[in-house]
Order: C-alpha cells, then structure tokens, then sequence
C-alpha cells in the first residue's frame, strides 16, 4: 500500500484517504455524462456506438490514470466536449471525410502533442493565439455544443425563410427542453453529478413519452461492447492535403487549450500552483493528455483532454494522483454498464450539452471588448462557429480577421510572426478553394 501511495502522491500524513477517495466519486458523477454523450455524438457520423462507448470509457480511464501516476495530480481525463462535436460535424460531416480519416487525424494530433510536449515547445503554440482569441474559442465552442443539442432534439429546426427556427412541440423536443431546465435547476442547487442525474431523470421521463425505447430481454449489465468496429480503424492516406494539415494544427493547439486552461483554472488557489502561477508537474500532465489521446483515437474515440469537471473533485478536496487513481476505476467499472449508457436518448443529453455550453460562455468576460481590434475578432469567430457549423471556420476566420485588423491599422507589431504564417496559410487555402 505504501508503494501505491508513492506511486500517486499520496502522502498519509498530508492528506485523507477518504476525502481522496469521495473526491474521486465527485470527479466521476460531474463527467460521467460524457459516457452518454460521445457516443451520441460520435454515432452521428457513422461510427457504431456500442464501440465508441468501450473506447470512450476505456479511453477515459487509461488517460484519468497515466494523469494519477505520471503527473501525481486530481485531474481526470476524457474525450473531449467541444473537439468531439468539431470531429463530427465538421470533420466528418462538413469536410466529407470519413471517420477512419478523423481516427488517423487525432492520432497524429496526439504524437505531435506528444513531442511538442517532450520538447517543450508548447509554449510556443500557446503564444501563438491572441489571448483574446482563446477566450473567444472557448465561448464559440460552447454556444456551437448548445446548438448541436438543441439541433438534434429537434427543438431548433431548418426553415426556409429564416435558416432556422423553433422546432414543433414533439415529446423529443419536450424532453429536451425538461432536461435543460431540470439541468439549471441542479446545478443552481449545486448538486454532485447534477448533469450526470439529469440525463439519468430524463431517460425515465422519456419512457411514458415513447422517447426511451427499452429493448426486450433488457439486461443492465453486460460484458463490455467489442472495440472491434473502431479499433485501429485509420485511414492515413486521407491526410495528405493542405485542408488535413491544417485541421491537424487546429486539433493539437485546441487541445493544448483545453488541458492548460483547465489545470491553471482547477489548480488556482490550491497548493498545486505555486505564487507564479505554475501548476506543479504540468508538463507530465501534458504528457498524459497527449499519450491518452493517440491511445484513445486507437481505441475509437476523438481527442481526450483533461475534464475541467475535475474541479469539483479538487472542491471536495483532492490533491493527489488517488484522486484521479479512484475516478478511473469507475470509468473501468462502468465499461460494465454499457446497455444502462446506450438506452439514453439523445434528446436526454441535450440539458448536459446546452449546460457544458453555458459554462464555457463564461469566458467571454475575460474578453478586452473595449478595444474594437480585438472584440472583433473575438466577436468573429464566436459568431461564425455557430452560423457556419462549423469550429474550424470560425476559428480560421477569427485569426485571418485579428491579422489583418491589427496590419491594417497599424499595430502590426502586435501579431506573431506565427500567427503571420498561420493567416497566410489559411488565407492560402480559401484563395484555393475558389471555383
């Protein structure tokens, strides 16, 4: 026992087992939505969902631990809310590439993280975008994650006219608008897992609605579903054009955003950062995000980042690697359970999705909207997301607006010669794409 706890960072003198352990629990019911939702999400673009399920769960756990051993630290890892929804609906849907294509994308996206990690060059990315623009991806994300829910439970449909508008009264609709308030309720009320038990209340609300079908012979324990329709399934020719490459670059420096603004926001005010501002072990943290996204992207799944839901684990009072040690045995034990997570309808999900949107809209406050060169931009890429349906786009448009604004007005001083070359080459490829 002794050498386990050394192995995590677990000092007994320090810290209590159970309130590492309760932390641990906390951590696993705030994210444990995200066993419902990939494989929603994930099945959208043709890949089967009792697989993505394994590989989301599988995933989860490798990653939650090389982080509890490597890095010592209370953070748990997953596939990503947010890239998920850019590897669906953009990459496979919007770009045409199939999902084979998207699995070879993600684990180049994890080697090069990887080294980029190992040589410490990381930094350099992050420098690269505006700190404006970060804030405004994380916004833009979140309302397109809102959106994508809202689209799929038919409460916002197409319309001639007008592009878009409100959907009718159907029980699917109705769920979903049940599932966000009920949502908002628990999480003003600050319940553990409140997203989690969301999910869970609308499933059995959508049973006397028609929406939750439960097969015959329903058995709510089960050996895990078989990996093999998404394991290993890469398709590397795919990614030998400019369009690849630069979604590449856009999947690694959304991912290192991912991790490093959640670690520096969950580890503030603890003894995990020092006065400087630095999270302890970071870089070994960055490690395991890296390695868990190629190893996940083996197994079926998008990139896997580090869950900002760890914060409430590190709120209950979780500082060491046993923290993250006893989340990822649940997601083990939940790879058990895989007939409960795949009765979910989507329209059960959309309250967690519509939520996640709402946490990560807060950082638009941290946006300079005083300075009309950078609110702009930041307004740009926020606004486009969400019309284009598409991360990419609105991500690209925002660089190319943010170059140029600053160029044209004189404060061209303010641009990297990084983020220069980046505008370029995505300037380069919209030249191109001109019929």
């Amino acid at each position: 026992m002794q050498a386990l706890y050394r192995l995590v960072g677990f000092d007994p003198t320090k810290y209590k087992l159970r309130t590492e352990l309760l932390a641990g629990l906390t951590t696993f019911l705030t994210m444990s939505y995200i066993l419902a939702v990939n494989p929603d999400i994930l099945s959208t673009a043709g890949m089967d969902k009792g697989a993505v399920f394994t590989a989301t769960a599988l995933a989860s756990a490798v990653g939650t631990l090389l982080i509890a051993f490597l890095a010592k630290l209370p953070f748990a890892q997953a596939p990503s809310m947010g890239i998920n929804a850019f590897f669906a609906f953009t990459l496979v849907m919007g770009m045409g590439y199939s999902w084979q294509a998207g699995l070879a994308a993600v684990f180049v996206e994890g080697v090069i993280f990887i080294l980029l990690t190992a040589f410490n060059i990381r930094e350099q990315i992050v420098r690269c975008i505006p700190k404006n623009l970060r804030f405004a991806i994380s916004a833009g994300i979140g309302f397109f994650i809102a959106f994508i829910g809202l689209k799929n439970a038919g409460v916002i449909v197409a319309n001639e006219a007008t592009f878009v508008a409100l959907g009718p009264f159907t029980p699917t609709a109705i769920l979903a608008v049940i599932g966000i308030i009920l949502s908002g309720v628990l999480m003003t009320l600050r319940v553990r897992g409140a997203l989690f038990y969301s999910i869970v209340l609308c499933t059995i609300i959508g049973i006397p609605l028609g929406v939750t079908q439960i097969p015959d012979s329903f058995i709510p324990v089960s050996l895990p579903r078989s990996l093999a329709p998404t394991f290993l399934q890469f398709d590397f020719k795919a990614l030998l054009n400019m369009d690849m490459a630069l979604t590449i670059f856009a999947l690694v420096f959304m991912d290192i955003f991912n991790t490093v603004g959640t670690l520096i926001g969950a580890a503030a005010k603890t003894e995990m950062m020092d006065s400087e501002g630095n999270v302890k072990n970071i870089k070994q943290a960055m490690m395991a995000d890296a390695l868990a996204t190629s190893i996940g992207a083996v197994c079926g799944t998008s990139t896997v980042t580090t869950f900002v839901e760890s914060g409430a684990g590190i709120a209950e009072g979780g500082r060491t690697g046993m923290t993250a040690l006893s989340t990822a045995v649940l997601f083990i034990l939940a790879l058990f359970l895989s007939p409960l997570f795949l009765l979910i309808p989507s329209a059960a999900t959309t309250g967690a999705l519509v939520l996640v949107g709402v946490l990560m809209l807060s950082s638009i406050q941290d946006i300079d909207l005083m300075d009309i060169s950078e609110a702009l931009p930041s307004f740009i890429t926020v606004l486009t997301m969400v019309l284009t349906y598409n991360i990419a786009e609105g991500m690209a448009l925002g660089l190319i607006s943010y170059t140029l604004v600053k160029l044209l007005s004189g404060q061209w001083r303010q641009v990297s010669i990084t983020l220069y070359i980046v505008s370029a080459l995505l300037i380069l490829r919209y030249i191109l794409a001109i019929q």
